[in-house]
């Protein structure tokens, strides 16, 4: 398998599920400027939506959108946990997870990340991620990860996104819950191994 990502960016969630699992892979930086590759390719001929991250398979079938990507991985290898099983209620509660992150906390960072935001916008866009952290840290109470006791992918990508929050100024503080997750998160060694892996891939 290949894992088309860039450092930072979203494709941190899968990056992080395959370190998780052990899987075989190869992972090709993405420069999204240019969406050029490192050998020069165009990315635009691997995934015609021009972002990451796109996993490309051995038989050449390419997979898109971040959800569905870690879904599929945690699938190769149930025994990991990563994700309840299908058509159990907890794999719902994980896809619920997973457009909740995808809708109400990764696209409204977007507009934080965008120099022509006005400060209005960007205002309103932090009012509306702090109601989504407070409803977060009211869903998981006590638990350490969003599904109870498990670490799962919803995890990886609620993490990835939360990462962002020291970028664009939205302060965590308020919110030791999820600081607490966060350095939960970040002491697998599975998350640390990615993030050298993606902090050498910056330099390079």
């Amino acid at each position: 398998m290949k894992l088309y990502f860039s450092p930072g960016a979203c494709s941190l969630s899968p990056h992080i599920v395959l370190h998780e699992l052990g899987l075989p892979f190869e992972a090709v930086q993405v420069d999204l400027k240019s969406k050029r590759l490192k050998d020069g390719a165009d990315f635009w001929k691997i995934n015609p939506k021009g972002y990451v991250p796109t996993l490309q398979l051995d038989d050449g079938a390419i997979l898109t959108e971040g959800p569905a990507i870690v879904q599929y991985l945690a699938d190769q290898k149930p025994t990991a946990g990563l994700a309840p099983a299908n058509g159990t209620f907890a794999r719902y509660r994980l896809q619920e997870w997973l457009n909740f992150i995808s809708t109400e906390l990764h696209k409204q960072f977007s507009p934080l990340f965008n120099p022509a935001s006005t400060d209005a916008v960007k205002q309103a866009q932090q009012e509306r991620l702090a109601e989504r952290f407070r409803e977060i840290v009211a869903a998981m109470g006590a638990a350490p990860y969003l599904l109870g006791d498990q670490f799962t992918v919803a995890d990886a990508y609620l993490y990835t996104v939360l990462t962002w929050a020291g970028i664009v100024g939205v302060d965590l503080a308020p919110y030791p819950a999820l600081q607490a997750f966060m350095k939960r998160v970040e002491a697998r060694p599975a998350v640390k191994a990615t993030l050298a892996a993606e902090r050498a891939a910056k330099k390079n």
